[in-house]
């Protein structure tokens, strides 16, 4: 059954094969045998995931149907669930209790997915490795020496070890993407505002979106139907229609036109996940795609603007933190100030402080137009570079990662360099355009992903392109050793 993809769980549920509380029995008992060595997993939802699946069982018995009606996945542990722990990773909030859903948890409810659990994340989402978060790191099943990517690393990294079938997440620079990359998954950041936020614990605000991340495009079309749509409770949600995504996963790709920036390989990149892009090209071109070299002239700008703009407002998001309403308090405090100093001290992590203090600098008075000022202008110029490129393509391809993963450990001691890790998924966030990773093969063993971009609300194009290519190569079957 822990094969099965969210397609297959919702064909046998349809026909009779398997109840959703015989399937969620499985993956239950499959997470407490296999995630102690992966640490995907912060909070187990036993008691809710069976009364979710025994409801849903009764929904299909009285004639209710539904790709999700009963479907297991977990969420990343950012989204809010009702009388259910919800820490972001962090000592912060680790007694913390949502008193309410997130819409994104009460939309995937009533179509009646069941939850197993909440998932590791680095902490506050800050991170390229899932190594920041209080509950320790997160290693990648397909080397557990190795890091599964961040920010959304526990839902990664469970859904690669075949623990479920596909889970939530969120992407503020790249935090779907990068990690569906290094775990041979297919991870979808949808187009800013399209799905609500409503629930989610910023940290990012302008940047933050969340999205599926799964084995198959096909199921990311599924977990994205029930994620999508316009919340009034969002005030950065938008009116959109929804479409099918399902529907349109089959639409022929002849005549395609699809952009690749010569920017994308630079001496950056590493050359073996280079060739696995041209290769994933000539797959497309066979599909009747048709390539042409672009220019995305400010992506050089991105990182520096990203790391300005993220930081900025994660310092004044992470504010409401202070010890005295909810989360994490100090013993004992002097007066309000050391109340204050001591809780934000004590509750949070050496790289929520870092890019606290780093925003809160380009904030003050004497940096703001220089730093903040200067990297929303950069950021128009990025989103600019776009839309002239979608004037000429249809799609954008390249790397999602200039390299596989790396080391636990190996980057702890130079921030930056895991920085550098995001150049090619944070323009997209700043741009707040649609981004997809999918598997395209493996370096000296792990996983290497290809990275699609489309124009605003182009989602089922880009799932479109990324089942086509599924259909016509095998890297999104791989099952790591052990799992």
């Amino acid at each position: 059954m822990h094969q099965m993809t969210l397609a297959e769980i919702a064909r046998g549920l349809a026909d009779k094969k398997f109840s959703s509380e015989e399937l969620t029995k499985v993956l239950l008992a499959r997470i407490t045998q296999l995630d102690p060595q992966l640490n995907s997993f912060i909070s187990l939802t036993e008691e809710l995931a069976l009364e979710q699946a025994k409801a849903a069982d009764a929904r299909r018995a009285n004639g209710e149907s539904g790709a999700l009606l009963g479907a297991p996945i977990a969420h990343k542990d950012l989204f809010c669930t009702q009388g259910i722990r919800t820490s972001c990773g962090s000592k912060m909030l680790d007694n913390f209790k949502a008193p309410y859903d997130a819409t994104v948890v009460a939309k995937l409810a009533a179509a009646g997915a069941v939850t197993l659990g909440k998932t590791n994340m680095d902490e506050f989402a800050m991170g390229s490795a899932n190594e920041s978060s209080w509950y320790g790191a997160v290693k990648n099943p397909w080397n557990l020496e190795h890091v599964p990517g961040g920010s959304s690393g526990g839902s990664a990294a469970a859904v690669a070890a075949r623990l479920l079938p596909a889970a939530t997440a969120t992407d503020t620079g790249g935090s779907i993407r990068q990690p569906a990359a290094f775990t041979n998954l297919t991870g979808l950041k949808p187009t800013y505002g399209r799905v609500s936020r409503w629930g989610m614990i910023a940290y990012a605000s302008s940047l933050d979106q969340g999205g599926p991340l799964a084995r198959t495009a096909e199921d990311c079309a599924i977990l994205l139907q029930g994620m999508a749509g316009f919340d009034q409770n969002d005030s950065t949600s938008i009116d959109e229609p929804v479409p099918d995504y399902s529907a349109s996963l089959n639409t022929s790709m002849q005549g395609l036109r699809i952009g690749v920036p010569k920017e994308y390989f630079s001496a950056g990149l590493d050359p073996r996940i280079a060739e696995l892009i041209q290769n994933s090209i000539k797959e497309l071109q066979k599909l009747g795609a048709v390539i042409k070299e672009i220019s995305l002239p400010n992506m050089q700008h991105a990182i520096p603007a990203y790391y300005v703009i993220a930081p900025a407002e994660a310092s004044s998001n992470l504010s409401r933190f202070d010890g005295v309403r909810f989360g994490h308090r100090c013993e004992n405090p002097e007066n309000l100030i050391d109340l204050y100093k001591r809780s934000r001290g004590e509750g949070f992590g050496p790289e929520v402080q870092r890019r606290i203090m780093v925003g809160a600098y380009a904030l003050s008075a004497g940096y703001y137009d220089a730093y903040y000022l200067k990297a929303q202008k950069i950021r128009r110029l990025v989103k600019n570079d776009f839309m002239a490129a979608f004037n000429e393509v249809d799609i954008i391809l390249g790397p999602t990662t200039p390299n596989p993963a790396w080391k636990l450990g190996a980057k702890n001691s130079d921030p930056v360099a895991a920085y550098l890790e995001d150049v090619y998924t944070i323009t997209a966030n700043l741009a707040g355009l649609p981004g997809l990773s999918m598997p395209a093969g493996f370096v000296d063993g792990l996983p290497v992903g290809v990275q699609l971009l489309a124009p605003y609300f182009q989602e089922g194009r880009l799932l479109n392109v990324a089942h086509q290519y599924q259909l016509n190569t095998d890297w999104h079957t791989r099952t790591p050793t052990g799992f």
